[in-house]
């Protein structure tokens, strides 16, 4: 059976919720060992926090979800680079300014989930997803960062990666023209990320 672990930070930035957490939370897929995790939206402690997790459980995927308010698609992430940069401060007050997240370690690292293969089943089920080149430099590109080098740096075969979802509908009520998506359309996609991961692992041990 694979293992699965499901990331999704807390709320932030004055927010109340943050549809991460609320979708990783109705979050369901039967067939795999499936460990959610609430991280909080501090840098360096979500990444020791993850990692810890990833070296007690040793999943196959790593699949780390959060909130892109403004966006108006599900966007799986291709790419975290090496820069923390805050515009606003995190849980705990801090706001880097163009620090790297590993000293001495590359500039960027690739997502290794099947980005392609999650946006096409998305892309099936009408859920409006696209592919992001930028997972910005706030926590999220962070954890993303931090969690590849992680995997890098002990040699381990674990997928990861990130997808960011937009503000829900509750989360823009005042603010017109804002974009959002229903919690339902972010469990769903969630759902289906899961299933094109866990099929290329399966693909993975019969090569």
């Amino acid at each position: 059976m694979k293992k699965i672990l499901l990331c999704a930070f807390d709320p932030f930035g004055g927010e109340s919720v943050n549809p991460a957490l609320m979708a990783v939370g109705q979050v369901s897929f039967e067939g795999v060992d499936l460990r959610k995790t609430e991280v909080p939206t501090v840098f360096y402690k979500s990444v020791a926090l993850v990692c810890n997790i990833i070296d007690e459980f040793k999943p196959d995927a790593v699949i780390m979800i959060g909130q892109a308010g403004g966006r108006d698609k599900i966007t799986p992430e291709r790419v975290a680079i090496n820069v923390s940069d805050a515009r606003i401060a995190d849980n705990e007050g801090n706001v880097p300014c163009d620090e790297p997240v590993v000293a001495g370690a590359p500039a960027a690292y690739f997502s290794t989930l099947p980005i392609k293969d999650i946006k096409a089943a998305l892309d099936s089920a009408e859920i409006p997803c696209a592919i992001s080149n930028s997972a910005g430099t706030f926590v999220c590109n962070h954890l993303m960062y931090g969690v590849l080098n992680h995997i890098e740096k002990h040699g381990l075969d674990t997928l990861a990666g990130f997808i960011h979802i937009p503000f829900l509908p509750e989360q823009t009520a005042q603010n017109q023209g804002v974009a959002s998506l229903p919690l339902e359309n972010d469990v769903k996609a969630i759902e289906l990320a899961i299933g094109a991961v866990v099929k290329k692992l399966s693909e993975g041990n019969d090569v």
